[in-house]
């Protein structure tokens, strides 16, 4: 080939207390190529990509931009360079418009009619798009994704960082998705890609680097590889597969009847006449694009948000306008989807945390004192049995990177032993292995006579671990039908709102 690489990083090392994030990594990325980097939960991917982009100094080590030296002292020094990146959680504000969101992560913005000219400029050319005077808090979350990546385009990148990008799309979405990235390597920019969604990876990707616990494993081709075959030079053992033994659900355990509930946000979605049934050893699967109602659904099912008595009864009692302790009290347990800050108080430790949630069902608490050694052994049992990456259970929630927080939370309500699970988003950022082994849980945990309910943008998850499915569209909930009937398309054009008169009655 001949050519400079674009980027070259040599013998890279970051140590924090207790933790090696990442250990003589070594990597090169050529002009114009879509490499992936893959690695389990605290492997090292964000702490790599957050010091290509300025926001981590390594202790030792070199990276070279286009042969020259390179060492961003702040991701505005990264992006002078040519250096972009579209975060997992998306940084905009709902309140403002397309052009005010891009104009605040932009070095010197233009006027705003020049500024909404080029947006529309670059949408149309890359095939995203996007009215420039629309507010963000009524986009999809497939269209906030479009202005987090116009936003690095206007910036005439060099190399695109992407992490998890999929995670919140539709099929359809991730289609233009591919097409867009194919187009922007094909125009000369790299794009370094994190996923967990590794026959994306064997889509998109030319080349992959794989880290285990801070080093480089292997590179591959991915097209030459296996999802199985990377997942294993991920994890550095054989994957197990969730499975289950025919279950034939029991009684109704949980039931909503024609539930309407207004959104405690601005820019939420109301619940709309919901109804569904969840019976003892089933797992029910809800999908739905960002953004149409799954956190309202979790705080009415979670007691977060009171409604009428008789629109939620558990075992034929009305729980409606009960709170969360006094569900967590008869056996109804939720997760939600965003971990810190609602699943898990940052600052707090992990012992700390699992007497937030824990202190009823596991017996923490008695006449108002707290006792910390059980919590702080609940705590443990947790880490161990879900193999959680941690220090101890005294470092803070922080601390974990998502997918190991994510593996805690999840991990927290199913050892409490609850009848009725309510989850959103379970695997959200959460590698092969560990996705693997929290579908089994939730599996084992409806085999044992609870009811399960997975909300998830994740059409793969719900396919293979839900009995019966259904869509959520602008606060609408589909009619149930039999997973083992549908097929990918299907499920997409119900998460589309197609639901009501082509899907959910056929």
């Amino acid at each position: 080939m001949g050519a400079t690489p674009l980027l070259e990083i040599e013998g890279l090392t970051k140590t924090y207390p207790g933790v090696v994030a990442n250990e003589d990594v070594s990597l090169t990325i050529q002009p114009s190529e879509v490499h992936a980097l893959l690695g389990e939960n605290g492997a090292g991917k964000s702490t790599l990509v957050k010091i290509i982009y300025g926001l981590v100094r390594p202790d030792r080590g070199t990276m070279r931009l286009n042969g020259a030296p390179f060492a961003p002292a702040s991701p505005s020094a990264a992006r002078q360079s040519g250096i972009a990146m579209v975060f997992q959680h998306f940084s905009l504000f709902e309140a403002l418009n397309v052009a005010e969101n891009v104009s605040i992560g932009m070095e010197t913005p233009p006027p705003t009619r020049e500024l909404a000219h080029r947006i529309r400029e670059v949408s149309e050319t890359y095939g995203l798009p996007l009215d420039p005077h629309r507010l963000v808090g009524d986009l999809s979350a497939g269209e906030r994704q479009r202005v987090e990546i116009i936003r690095c385009l206007l910036q005439n990148p060099r190399l695109l960082i992407m992490d998890e990008p999929t995670s919140v799309l539709t099929p359809q979405e991730v289609e233009i998705l591919f097409s867009t990235l194919r187009q922007l390597s094909a125009d000369g920019t790299a794009i370094l890609y994190i996923s967990h969604k590794l026959e994306e990876i064997r889509t998109l990707c030319d080349e992959a680097t794989i880290l285990r616990r801070g080093r480089v494993v292997a590179n591959c081709n991915p097209r030459e590889q296996t999802a199985r075959e990377m997942a294993e030079l991920m994890v550095g053992s054989a994957l197990q597969s969730p499975g289950r033994s025919n279950v034939t659900p029991g009684a109704p355990l949980l039931e909503l009847k024609g539930l309407s509930a207004k959104s405690s946000s601005p820019f939420g979605s109301e619940l709309k006449s919901v109804s569904l049934e969840a019976r003892r050893g089933e797992v029910l699967g809800i999908g739905g694009v960002a953004g149409n109602g799954q956190d309202e659904l979790l705080a009415v099912l979670s007691g977060e948000q009171r409604v009428e008595p008789d629109a939620i009864q558990f075992g034929g009692a009305p729980i409606g306008h009960l709170g969360p302790n006094a569900r967590r009290n008869l056996g109804v347990l939720a997760a939600p989807e965003e971990r810190l800050g609602h699943a898990a108080a940052p600052e707090m430790s992990l012992t700390e945390n699992a007497m937030l949630t824990g202190s009823v069902r596991m017996g923490l608490s008695k006449s108002g004192f707290l006792n910390w050694g059980q919590a702080r052994a609940f705590a443990e049992d947790v880490i161990q049995a879900f193999d959680v990456r941690t220090p101890g259970a005294g470092n803070a929630a922080r601390s974990l990177s998502g997918g190991n927080l994510q593996k805690f939370v999840i991990g927290r309500e199913i050892k409490q032993s609850p009848q009725v699970l309510v989850v959103n988003q379970p695997t959200w950022g959460v590698d092969a292995s560990a996705a693997a082994a929290i579908r089994q849980a939730l599996l084992d945990l409806a085999e044992g006579g609870a009811a399960v309910i997975v909300i998830s943008q994740d059409l793969d998850e719900l396919l293979e671990i839900s009995d019966r499915f259904a869509a959520l569209n602008e606060g609408r909930l589909s009619a149930f039908r039999e997973t083992s009937e549908l097929t990918m398309d299907t499920i997409g054009l119900m998460m589309g709102g197609a639901h009501d008169m082509e899907v959910a009655h056929t």
